[in-house]
Order: structure tokens, then sequence, then C-alpha cells
């Protein structure tokens, strides 16, 4: 059984990027991103329609992180403290030593190799510190972005699920792509 601890919080730095906890002065930036209907394109959970929405969004992570059952990064450049994306293990499967990652990051800051440094510095975290002997990731077959970048960094295809879940009246369908420790 894998007994995860976030007490305390895991900061962790990059060479650009400082990965630190959310705070609730982030839910303007969180509100923001979360109610673009162009970046949640691909994540199959309701648009925010007030700023209360990502208030409450902090909370759930707050309250996962509070009960070691998730972990979630506000990502941040070193020059400023300005949340520009998150990323994070939100489902950890404590018996099989197993989390799901999931990342998003303003479209402002795509393209430079930020997402890949926190994906490096996150799955570093996962298997050295945490002690995880895979992680996986579930996206959408449509997110060419996403799939490039688990690619990338050597994740295999493990699963094609059809029309495994439903949203916004829709049967959509899930891929999942895995990693395991190299130890």
């Amino acid at each position: 059984m894998l007994y995860p601890v976030f007490n305390p919080f895991p900061v962790l730095t990059t060479e650009r990027l400082v990965l630190r906890r959310f705070t609730y002065n982030d839910a303007a930036d969180l509100f923001e991103m979360r109610s673009n209907e162009t970046v949640m394109q691909y994540i199959h959970r309701p648009i925010n329609k007030t700023i209360d929405d990502a208030i409450g969004l902090i909370a759930v992570i707050e309250d996962l992180l509070g009960k070691n059952d998730g972990v979630t990064w506000c990502i941040c450049l070193k020059s400023s403290d300005k949340y520009i994306g998150s990323i994070g293990f939100w489902r950890i499967e404590k018996d099989n030593h197993r989390a799901e990652i999931g990342y998003l990051l303003n479209p402002a800051y795509q393209g430079q190799g930020i997402m890949q440094e926190a994906v490096t510095a996150v799955i570093d975290y996962g298997f050295n510190l945490l002690k995880l002997h895979s992680i996986e990731a579930r996206v959408s077959p449509d997110n060419v972005a996403s799939i490039k970048l688990l690619l990338k960094n050597k994740f295999v295809h493990e699963a094609y699920f059809k029309e495994d879940h439903l949203f916004n009246g829709r049967f959509e369908d899930t891929v999942v792509y895995s990693l395991l420790t190299q130890t």
C-alpha cells in the first residue's frame, strides 16, 4: 500500500517554473481558464460559470490534498507568482501504486515547452518521492497535443474505451496512456 503525505506541500522547481500549492488568490485566473470553451474542449468537466465555481474547485483540490488522495500544483513562471496552468495527480490508487496525471495550460503559454518541463518534474516526483509504480493519463482521442506530450514522455498506449462516458448529452471516447517506473 502506498502512503502519500503532502504535508508539508511539495513545492517543485524547474529551470523556468515553480509548481506551488493553490491558494484562493488563484481563483480569478483559474476561472478565466476553466470558463474558456477552447481551453476546456477536451476536459469533460462543466465550464465554470462564476468565480464561485473556481473557488469550489480549489476547495476540492484542498480536500484531496488534506486526505492525501491527490496533489495538484499551480504552475507559475519563476518570474511571477501568477497561475498559468495546473498539473497534478488527482486520482491516486494507493493499493496499486498508480496515479492519474492531469494538466491544463493557458493558451498564451503553450508551444514554449512549459508543460514538458512541468510534466518532467511531476513524473520525477511521482516515481522517486511518491514511489508510484505507474502513472496513467486519460485523454480525448482528439487531443493531439496532449497525446504528443505523453508520447514524448514515453507513455505507451494502454487502452481505447469507446463511448465510455456521457458528457453534455454525448457519449465520448477515452484513450489511456501509461508510464511504468524505470527502477
